[in-house]
């Protein structure tokens, strides 16, 4: 039967993607992605010719029947994301979901790799047995009423965001966390990576001083109380 393998992709350094990745990308039929220019560089280093179709969070709905029919004609497809694992704050989720319902015959595999939030875990030296993980927050509605349920998180927490609101998120966290440390880390694997910890007010005025580093997604993790 067709397989449908859910692959994991560098965050950043294109030497991050592993031999079993490189494997599958090479050997599927289709690379069912989100955006080909981004994904034609990963393959472009390592000299993979597979077939490329975009799928994003604005074409998912209509582009999953055609990844549905390519299983049906028995191809195997690998999913990736433009970075990190697909599914974890990334398109693919709905497909997944489809597949396991509609072709249950179909074998979905997971190739596990590169992902910003288990990265950054990794260097933030925050207890990580028992966190909370947020994935991106919402951009207006119910937004300072879910920072004042980060401030009475006993758990540590972890949340993406994108440079245009990383400052209001900060001056979010100062006003409801008071001297509560924060980790921020941007440009992971990157030539600029930095992970920087201190209150939430500290980290806002470092960015302030700072405007060049305000670019690429962030990761923002909040200490336990």
């Amino acid at each position: 039967m067709p397989r449908l393998y859910v692959v994991a992709t560098p965050i950043g350094n294109l030497e991050d993607v592993t031999l079993r990745a490189l494997r599958v990308l090479k050997e599927a039929d289709v690379i069912v992605c989100e955006d080909t220019r981004v994904t034609k560089k990963l393959l472009g280093k390592y000299h993979i010719a597979t077939p490329l179709e975009s799928m994003n969070a604005r074409t998912e709905e209509k582009k999953i029947q055609k990844v549905l029919g390519f299983l049906r004609e028995e191809k195997n497809i690998a999913l990736v994301s433009d970075a990190g694992t697909p599914t974890i704050s990334d398109p693919g989720t709905r497909l997944v979901s489809m597949v396991r319902r509609e072709l249950p015959d179909v074998e979905i595999v997971s190739i596990p790799g590169p992902s910003a939030l288990t990265s950054a875990l990794s260097v933030s030296g925050i207890p990580a047995a028992d966190f909370l993980f947020l994935g991106f927050l919402p951009h207006k509605k119910g937004r300072e009423k879910l920072f004042k349920e980060i401030a009475g998180e006993k758990r540590a927490v972890v949340f993406y965001e994108s440079p245009h609101r990383i400052e209001k998120a900060l001056a979010s966290l100062a006003e409801h966390l008071g001297s509560r440390k924060v980790v921020l880390a941007r440009e992971l694997t990157k030539i600029h990576e930095e992970v920087i910890e201190g209150t939430a007010t500290l980290l806002l005025a470092h960015l302030a001083q700072n405007k060049e580093k305000i670019r690429g997604e962030f990761v923002v993790l909040v200490f336990p109380q």
